[in-house]
């Protein structure tokens, strides 16, 4: 047998492998030696630790950079953008030439309007705009018609009263290319500042189409001065409650007439019209009609406006055009202003007092001599100069004789209490800041007689003040100031108490004189009367001495009449006394009593009471007032008895 020799190969050079194929080989595996066996040692082999070592950072020339992923994201965002605009814009193409204007043999948007005229135009003059219309398309535009549209309130250069909306021009045919131009004419209208638009459209057709189709073209103007301009003239401050004036004036700036000219007012809240100059057509309504180049006219607006201290209220004023003579209101406003106006305190407090009482609920009565105080103080942080403080009674006449003052002037022309820098040394001339004074009068009220046919007599106190002072700006503005006071008159009600013996209406009986200790019988008869006011609940009582008795019988049997035995009071329910009772012919009210009277032997020579404490009380209805009058005592001297002698009235043995 032939020894078979392991081939030699360049992948056989470790012995791990020959051994390997050695061992899986039937024909070299007999032919190998045994090996000798050694014994493992326990030298320790050095081992290597760079495995143990960092890893070198890699160099950061080679490393990407931290903004290419945002760059890439770009990149991917525009490419995404761009395919997007791409196929929107061939969607838009495709459109527009396939069904929208593109397809159009002749496109509104190949005809050009061009508008030139002045960028600045005042208010009320003519002006006028240059249109040229070019025809860019492929083909011929028919029965074309150039239509302006004007903003409101234009009007004709022709005729100014008429309006003027809009105009229509006929261009008729225009070939490719062609070109037509023209100039047109308004007045326009609009406050200083505002801006307006004039639309310029072509309509036309196309041969062979009955479709009408337009292009148009706008042009802004800008107004640099009104037709028509406002101005306010009144005071910024009010006080809550008093009158407040506000001085209205419009002029025309306009080089032709302006006709249909209305003023409209948008009162605040709180704001109570009470007239005006001229009168307003309609609430917040003024006709001012048509106003001439250069013309002015003026209104005074009255009215009363109410508030709490420091509220501030907006007047709104706006001046314009109707479009129409029967237009009520506004077509084209020419201009606007605001007034504001603040509530505040007066800038003199006035405070009243009559007879020492400042409240309310005054009564006086027929005759009376009345005082009046009326103190006055600056609340404003400045001077007030010519002061001037008026007052005034109404209702009934007051007789000026009776009106005396040391630092006043009574004007009689007028009734009209006045106080001034003149009558005053100069106080009121200047009034410093916070500065107090007083001034003050007096009168007499007419007596019963006068005033018997006035019923429910009334005296209103009205207090006027006026004054000036410097405004912010230097101009000096006019104030004012008022305060009233109501004072009422009571009625004069009246008592009489009459004894009788001749005219006894029951029938006398007894001696007369009277005799001691034998009963001679009396009437006393109560008579009431009341001039101007209605007395309710009114309640007669009159007290009976000891030795006078009541015989129960009184008249009229209609009247409430009773007698306390315990205390000896008659009492008289009269309820309520009407008004004119026994006053200018009107019966009075009346009732009689009976009674009777024995004197005693110490009262001879004497003239005994026979009624006393006489008093009737009531209610004034008009004033509130408890109104209660008195009677003199009825005594024996019966003088109101017409038979009676004064012999008669001393008790006789």
């Amino acid at each position: 047998m032939q020894t078979q020799r392991v081939p030699d190969s360049d992948n056989e050079h470790e012995k791990i492998e020959q051994l390997q194929r050695a061992m899986y080989s039937r024909s070299i595996s007999p032919h190998l030696k045994d090996k000798e066996r050694r014994r493992l040692s326990d030298t320790p082999q050095s081992v290597g630790n760079d495995w143990r070592r960092p890893e070198p950072k890699a160099v950061s020339l080679m490393a990407a950079p931290k903004t290419l992923g945002w760059s890439r994201a770009l990149v991917r965002l525009v490419l995404f953008a761009s395919v997007l605009f791409f196929l929107g814009a061939t969607g838009f193409f495709a459109y527009y030439f396939t069904f929208g204007g593109g397809s159009l043999p002749a496109s509104p948007l190949n005809i050009d309007i061009s508008v030139a005229g002045p960028l600045n135009i005042s208010g009320g003059e003519p002006a006028g705009l240059q249109i040229a219309v070019t025809n860019r398309n492929q083909v011929s535009l028919e029965l074309a018609d150039l239509i302006v549209t004007y903003p409101k309130g234009t009007r004709s250069p022709v005729d100014v009263s008429r309006e003027l909306p809009s105009q229509r021009k006929t261009l008729g045919f225009i070939e490719p290319g062609g070109r037509r131009q023209g100039t047109v004419s308004a007045v326009f209208a609009g406050k200083e500042g505002e801006s307006a638009v004039v639309k310029v459209e072509l309509e036309y057709r196309l041969q062979g189409s009955s479709a009408i189709f337009v292009a148009s073209s706008d042009y802004q103007i800008t107004f640099s001065s009104s037709p028509l301009s406002l101005s306010i003239e009144g005071n910024s401050e009010t006080i809550s409650g008093q009158n407040t004036v506000l001085t209205i004036t419009v002029t025309s700036n306009a080089a032709t007439p302006i006709s249909d000219v209305l003023l409209s007012v948008g009162y605040p809240f709180g704001f109570a019209f009470s007239s005006a100059t001229p009168f307003p057509v309609r609430p917040g309504v003024w006709e001012l009609g048509s106003f001439e180049p250069g013309e002015r006219k003026t209104m005074v607006l009255r009215g009363v406006l109410s508030g709490e201290s420091g509220d501030e209220r907006v007047f709104r004023f706006s001046v314009g055009t109707r479009a129409k003579p029967s237009d009520t209101e506004i077509s084209a406003t020419l201009d606007e202003e605001t007034h504001r106006m603040f509530v505040s305190r007066p800038f003199l407090s006035l405070s009243l007092s009559i007879n020492g009482n400042s409240g309310d609920g005054v009564v006086i009565s027929p005759g009376d001599n009345v005082a009046v105080a009326i103190t006055y103080v600056n609340n404003l942080l400045t001077q007030i100069t010519d002061a001037v403080i008026v007052a005034r009674l109404s209702g009934f006449p007051i007789d000026g004789a009776s009106v005396i003052s040391l630092d006043g002037f009574y004007r009689s022309s007028d009734s009209a209490m006045l106080w001034d820098k003149s009558t005053t040394n100069g106080t009121l001339g200047v009034i410093p800041s916070g500065a107090r004074g007083k001034v003050a009068f007096t009168f007499r009220v007419p007596d019963s007689k006068t005033l018997s046919r006035i019923q429910d007599p009334r005296l209103a106190l009205t207090v006027n003040a006026s004054g000036k002072r410097l405004s912010e700006s230097g101009v000096p503005e006019n104030l004012q100031a008022s305060a009233t006071q109501s004072i009422r008159v009571a009625s004069d009600l009246s008592l009489l108490a009459q004894g009788v013996y001749y005219a006894n209406p029951f029938g006398s009986t007894g001696p007369m004189p009277p005799v001691a200790e034998r009963e001679t019988t009396y009437a006393v008869v109560f008579t009431v009367t009341n001039t101007t006011n209605a007395i309710s609940g009114a309640t007669l009582t009159a007290t009976l001495p000891a030795y006078v008795r009541w015989t129960k019988g009184y008249s009229p049997s209609s009247e409430q009449i009773t007698f306390n035995s315990l205390d000896g009071v008659i009492t008289w329910n009269m309820g309520n006394i009407v008004p004119g009772v026994g006053v200018g012919g009107v019966p009075a009210r009346q009732a009689a009593i009976s009674i009777g009277f024995t004197p005693s032997t110490s009262q001879v020579g004497q003239q005994p009471i026979l009624l006393r404490d006489i008093s009737v009380r009531g209610v004034d209805v008009s004033t509130g007032a408890t109104i209660s009058k008195t009677a003199r005592d009825v005594t024996t001297n019966i003088s109101s008895d017409p038979d009676f002698s004064q012999v008669n009235a001393t008790v006789v043995k």
